[in-house]
C-alpha cells in the first residue's frame, strides 16, 4: 500500500511540475515592460505608439477602403507624419490580387499612404528599408490592433529612429497600404508600379490577429538563416520558431508581405494572435490592446531596422534555411537546415546502441512494448481529449463550449492527457521507458526533417541533450538517485519546449483545436516517463490512480459544458444579411450557424430548425428566415460584345444602387474564361479556372457600383452572369432581428450586410 501512495504521489509531483512549466510558459516569458512617454527618445515607447493610436482612431469608427471614416483615419495618418517631419504622398489605383486555388479575384481602387522617413546616403537611388502596415479596418470592426497598432508602431519606430542620428546606410520608407482585409490590394496596387516596386531592399511588416500575446516572428523570407542570426542579435526578446511557418501555410490567411516575398524582396513578418476573440470585431478597440503586446511589437520592429541599417542587402539573400525554436523568450537555439536529417540519424543510432549496451539482445516483446508505449500515450491523449471535447460539447450544445470559459476543458484535457500517459506507462521499467520515449523523439525527428523540417527541432534539441545524460543515467545505474537525476535533467528541455507549444496553441482557435493542447502535453510527458515508476506500482494503486484521473476529467468536462460558451468580452461571431433573389424572386434573413442562434433572434423571425446554405456562392450555412418577395432594385448591367481572336471580349458596365459597398459577378465555367479585366487592369486565368464550376470577381470598394468589367471569354453559346450588390447593414425592416441579438454576441468580418442577387444575361 505504501508503495503504491508514494508512486501516485510521484505521479502528482510531476503532473504539478508540468502544470507549472505549462503556467509559465504561457503567462511569464519575461516580455518587455511597457516604456512611458518619458521614455528616452531614441527607444520605442509603447506609451508614445498608445497616443499615436489614438489620435489615429478618433472615434474609433470602422474605416474599410472608400469608407468616409478610412479618408479621415489616412488624413490622421498624413498629419502624424507631417509631425515627424516625413515628406508623405499618397498613391491611388486599382488592385487586384487573385486565389486561383479558389476561383476569386478580389479588386478595388485604394489609396496607400507612403512616407520618405529617412533618407539614406544617396537617397532615389538606394533600396530602402519598408517599414509596412495596413490602415482600412474590416467594416465590423474598427481595427485597433488589426492593424491600427500596426500604424502606431510604424510611426514610432520613425521617430525613434531619426532621434538616435545614426548615419543612415539605406532609406527608411514607410508604406501604409489600404485595402489589405478586401485583398492585400494596397501591397498588389504598390508593387504594381514599377517605380515604387524599384525603391524596396528589405521589408518589415507588423500585424495583428488579436489583440494580446507576444509578437512572433512568424515568417521570413527564403534563406532565412542569416535574417534570423539578424533577428537574434537585434530584438531584446525572443518569440519565433522555425515551426510557425509550417502552420501559417496551413491557416487561410495572408498578409500584405505574402506579396513582397512572392516578389523575392528580403521580409520578416511580425504579428500577435492572443485574445482572437476580439480579431475582426467591434471589440477590436483601443482599451482592449496589451501595451506589453505594443512594446514587443515596437521593439521588434525597431530593432530590426536598426539591425539592417548596418548590414548590405545582398548579404541576406541565398543564405540556407535554419531550424530554429524559442525558449521562453531568452534563448533561440539554431541550426542550419540542412544538418537536420544527419543529427537526427545521429541521435537515434546513439539511443539505439545505448539501448543494445543497456539491455543486450532484447525479446520480441520487448521490443514491441517499446516501440508501441509512446504511441499509445500519444494517441490516447488525442482520443481522450476529442471524447472529453465531445462530452463538453453535448452538455454544452454547441460547437465551441469553452470559447469564453476555457479553465475547464483545460482541466478535462490535462486530466485526459495524464490518465493516458499513467495507464500506458506500466508495462516499462525505468531504464526501458527512458530509452523508449527518447528513440521516439528521434525516430519523430528523423520524420520532420524529411517532411516538415520547421518542427524538426522541437524533437531534435531535446534529443541531442537527452543523449549524453542517458549515457550517464545508465553508467551511474538507472534506478540511482544519479540516474533519476540525469533522466530529470534530461527531460526539462522538452517539457519547457512541448508544453509552451501547448499554451501558445491555444492561441490559434482556442481550445476548439484541442489537439494542439494534448498532443504536445503528451509529447512533454513522454520524457517523464522513466520518473513515473508506474511499472512498479501496485496493479491497484496504479488502476485507481488511472481511473481517479479519469473521473476528474470527464467531471472537468461536464463542468465545462455547463459554463456559458459566449461572454460579452467573448462574444459568438453572428452576422445577419438580408438577402434579395430576383432570379428567384424570393427574399430571406439568414443567420450565421457557426453556434446555435440565440433565442431572442429566434423569437424575432422564424428561423429555420437547421442551417442551410442560404445561396449558391455562400461561404457556410445559416438559419434562413422567409422575408417575402424582393422589395429594392436589383443591380443590373449593361453588356455588349466584340470578337476577339478565338472568342470574344464581353464588357459589362455595372449599375448598382448609391448604397452599394461591394460589387460581385459570378462567371459560370461555360463562361470559359481566359482573362478578366477591372477598370483596365488584366487578370489572366489559371489553369486551374477550366477545373471550377464558377470564378468569382469580387470587387470590393464603393466606386465598384459603376465599374466597367470586361470578359475574354471564348463561349460562343450564351451564358448567365450573377451579378451581386452587397449593401451594409440590412434594411429597417428588418432591425428588429439584430436588435434581438444579445450582448454575447456580435458581427464580425463584413458585419451585417444586405445582398441584392439578379442575372444577368451574356447573348
Amino acid at each position: 500500500m505504501g508503495s503504491g501512495l508514494g508512486g501516485l504521489v510521484r505521479v502528482a509531483v510531476l503532473a504539478l511540475v508540468m502544470g507549472a512549466i505549462w503556467w509559465v510558459s504561457k503567462y511569464d516569458q519575461s516580455v518587455p515592460f511597457p516604456r512611458g512617454t518619458d521614455a528616452p527618445a531614441d527607444v520605442f515607447s509603447a506609451g508614445r505608439a498608445e497616443d499615436v493610436l489614438a489620435r489615429l482612431l478618433g472615434p474609433e469608427r470602422p474605416h474599410p477602403a472608400t469608407s468616409a471614416e478610412n479618408a479621415a483615419v489616412r488624413a490622421r495618418i498624413l498629419r502624424e507624419l507631417a509631425r515627424l517631419g516625413v515628406k508623405a504622398t499618397t498613391y491611388a489605383n486599382t488592385g487586384c490580387n487573385s486565389s486561383p486555388r479558389y476561383g476569386v479575384v478580389e479588386c478595388g481602387t485604394v489609396t496607400d499612404v507612403i512616407g520618405d522617413a529617412i533618407p539614406g546616403p544617396a537617397f532615389g537611388s538606394g533600396k530602402a528599408i519598408v517599414l509596412l502596415a495596413h490602415y482600412d479596418s474590416v467594416p465590423a470592426g474598427p481595427g485597433a490592433a488589426d492593424d491600427e497598432s500596426g500604424v502606431a508602431t510604424v510611426l514610432e519606430t520613425i521617430r525613434a529612429l531619426k532621434a538616435s542620428h545614426v548615419a543612415a546606410k539605406h532609406p527608411v520608407m514607410a508604406v501604409l497600404t489600404d485595402g489589405e482585409e478586401y485583398g492585400l490590394l494596397g501591397a498588389a496596387s504598390f508593387l504594381d508600379n514599377p517605380a515604387l516596386k524599384a525603391r524596396v531592399g528589405a521589408v518589415i511588416n507588423v500585424e495583428a490577429r488579436g489583440n494580446q500575446g507576444q509578437s512572433l516572428l512568424f515568417q521570413t523570407s527564403p534563406g532565412d538563416g542569416p535574417l534570423v542570426d539578424l533577428y537574434a542579435r537585434s530584438v531584446p526578446h525572443y518569440a519565433t520558431s522555425s515551426l510557425f511557418s509550417v502552420i501559417y501555410r496551413l491557416l487561410p490567411n495572408d498578409t500584405d508581405l505574402t506579396l513582397f516575398i512572392a516578389q523575392g524582396f528580403t521580409a520578416f513578418n511580425f504579428a500577435f494572435s492572443d485574445n482572437v476573440a476580439h480579431y475582426h470585431t467591434p471589440l477590436d478597440r483601443r482599451e482592449n490592446l496589451s501595451t506589453v503586446t505594443l512594446q514587443q511589437h515596437g521593439d521588434n520592429m525597431l530593432g530590426i531596422a536598426q539591425g539592417l541599417q548596418g548590414v548590405d542587402f545582398a548579404s541576406l539573400r541565398g543564405g540556407h534555411d535554419d531550424i530554429y525554436l524559442t525558449v521562453m523568450g531568452a534563448w533561440l537555439p539554431r541550426l542550419p537546415a540542412y544538418c537536420a536529417l544527419p543529427l537526427s540519424l545521429l541521435a537515434f543510432a546513439m539511443l539505439v546502441l545505448l539501448a543494445f549496451l543497456a539491455n543486450g539482445p532484447m525479446t520480441t516483446t520487448g521490443v514491441l512494448n517499446g516501440a508501441a508505449i509512446p504511441l499509445a500515450v500519444i494517441l490516447g491523449a488525442a482520443a481522450l481529449g476529442w471524447g472529453l471535447h465531445e462530452i463538453a460539447v453535448l452538455v454544452s450544445g454547441g460547437p465551441d463550449p469553452s470559447f469564453a470559459y476555457p479553465l475547464a476543458l483545460r482541466f478535462a484535457l490535462a486530466f485526459g492527457t495524464a490518465t493516458a500517459v499513467l495507464f500506458c506507462a506500466r508495462p516499462l521499467p525505468a531504464s526501458n521507458a527512458a530509452l523508449a520515449a527518447w528513440i521516439w523523439y528521434a525516430a519523430f525527428a528523423i520524420i520532420a526533417a524529411i517532411f516538415a523540417r520547421g518542427l524538426t527541432p522541437y524533437f531534435l534539441f531535446p534529443a541531442l541533450i537527452a543523449v549524453p545524460l542517458l549515457y550517464l543515467a545508465w553508467w551511474l545505474g538507472w534506478e540511482s538517485l544519479g540516474g533519476k537525476l540525469a533522466f530529470f535533467a534530461a527531460a526539462l528541455p522538452a517539457l519547457f519546449i512541448w508544453l509552451g507549444l501547448a499554451a501558445m496553441g491555444e492561441t490559434v482557435m482556442g481550445l476548439a483545436l484541442h489537439p494542439l493542447f494534448t498532443v504536445p502535453a503528451a509529447i512533454a510527458a513522454l520524457a517523464l516517463l522513466p520518473l513515473l515508476a508506474a511499472h512498479d506500482m501496485p496493479r491497484r494503486a496504479w488502476l485507481a490512480g488511472a481511473a481517479a484521473l479519469l473521473a476528474a476529467a470527464v467531471i472537468a468536462a461536464v463542468w465545462a459544458g455547463t459554463e456559458p460558451a459566449y461572454s460579452a468580452i467573448a462574444p459568438q461571431r453572428l452576422n445577419v444579411t438580408y438577402v434579395e433573389d430576383h432570379a428567384a424572386n424570393k427574399a430571406f434573413f439568414a443567420a450565421d450557424a457557426n453556434a446555435p442562434l440565440p433565442a431572442p433572434m429566434r423569437a424575432a423571425a422564424k428561423f429555420s430548425e437547421t442551417p442551410e446554405r442560404p445561396y449558391a456562392f455562400a461561404r457556410g450555412e445559416a438559419y434562413v428566415a422567409s422575408a417575402g418577395a424582393p422589395r429594392l432594385p436589383a443591380p443590373d448591367a449593361t453588356v455588349t460584345s466584340r470578337p476577339m481572336g478565338k472568342g470574344r471580349m464581353i464588357s459589362l458596365a455595372l449599375s448598382a444602387s448609391p448604397e452599394t459597398a461591394q460589387t460581385a459577378l459570378i462567371v459560370p465555367r461555360d463562361a470559359a474564361l481566359s482573362a478578366l479585366t477591372v477598370n483596365g487592369k488584366r487578370i489572366a486565368a489559371p489553369p486551374q479556372w477550366a477545373q471550377l464550376p464558377q470564378v468569382i470577381l469580387l470587387c470590393t470598394t464603393r466606386d465598384c457600383a459603376h465599374a466597367t468589367v470586361g470578359l475574354a471569354s471564348g463561349a460562343a453559346k450564351p451564358f448567365d452572369v450573377t451579378l451581386v450588390e452587397r449593401r451594409f447593414g440590412i434594411p429597417g425592416f428588418g432591425r428588429a432581428i439584430v436588435a434581438a441579438r444579445p450582448t454575447t454576441a456580435v458581427q464580425s468580418q463584413l458585419g451585417d450586410g444586405t445582398l441584392i442577387l439578379t442575372k444577368v444575361r451574356v447573348p
